[in-house]
């Protein structure tokens, strides 16, 4: 029988030290040996680094929401920020810089990524798939 699809979501403190947190959530709802399991960990790290860098999440008091929905062979992960004064984007990072690589590795290693903002908030998600 195929599993049912699942959704959670966690809403944490706007802190670098909740980046292992969140990694440990999505590997939990994904589950031991899931094929997607490292990348979603490693992808929802960059996300929620991001959102700590460039939206008022990481501000005192700020808040990060991450939702995982698993079924069907996708793997999607949603990252709720409170906005900043950009919006998600790649960007060129040359041979020796030391940040501007997170959404480039996420574009690579997803099957799908974006983001949408909304009343104050921006989503930014990847879809990966499996078997």
């Amino acid at each position: 029988m195929a599993r049912a699809a699942v959704r959670e979501s966690v809403t944490v403190a706007g802190l670098a030290e909740r980046a292992r947190v969140v990694r440990t959530f999505v590997g939990g709802v994904l589950g031991p040996g899931h094929p997607c399991g490292d990348d979603a960990g490693l992808l929802v790290s960059e996300l929620f680094g991001n959102s700590l860098r460039y939206s008022r999440s990481g501000d005192l008091g700020g808040t990060v929401t991450v939702v995982v929905v698993a079924g069907g062979g996708i793997v999607r992960v949603e990252v709720k920020d409170r906005s900043g004064s950009g919006v998600p984007q790649l960007r060129s990072a040359g041979g020796d810089a030391e940040n501007g690589r997170g959404l480039e590795l996420v574009a690579r290693l997803a099957a799908r990524w974006g983001w949408q903002a909304y009343r104050g908030l921006t989503v930014t998600w990847f879809e990966l798939r499996h078997g």
